[in-house]
């Protein structure tokens, strides 16, 4: 699923006020890590995630490993916190 820019825009607003509900920490992305975020995104759509390991490369490659295996779309990304959001099945079978 592609996001456009009208979409990303109206997203990164909604997340403002979110506090992240996912923490990733010196164990890197888990298995328990990526099932606590497929039940949030199942719950939420759009959640934020905090990462607290290593340099902006590792933080990133963790995200993006993390967006992969939970089929997400990274939104935004800010220090150590990241904006991601997976449509839920229900509206797609809309």
């Amino acid at each position: 699923m592609s996001i456009n820019s009208k979409q990303r825009k109206a997203l990164k607003a909604k997340a403002h006020h979110l506090k992240p509900v996912i923490r990733i920490g010196q164990h890197g992305v888990s298995e328990g890590v990526v099932t606590e975020t497929n039940i949030a995104l199942d719950t939420h759509e759009l959640i934020k995630v905090q990462i607290q390991q290593g340099d902006r490369d590792e933080r990133h490659a963790a995200i993006e490993a993390l967006c992969q295996q939970t089929e997400a779309e990274l939104i935004h990304s800010i220090g150590k916190v990241f904006v991601i959001y997976r449509q839920s099945k229900e509206q797609t079978k809309k």
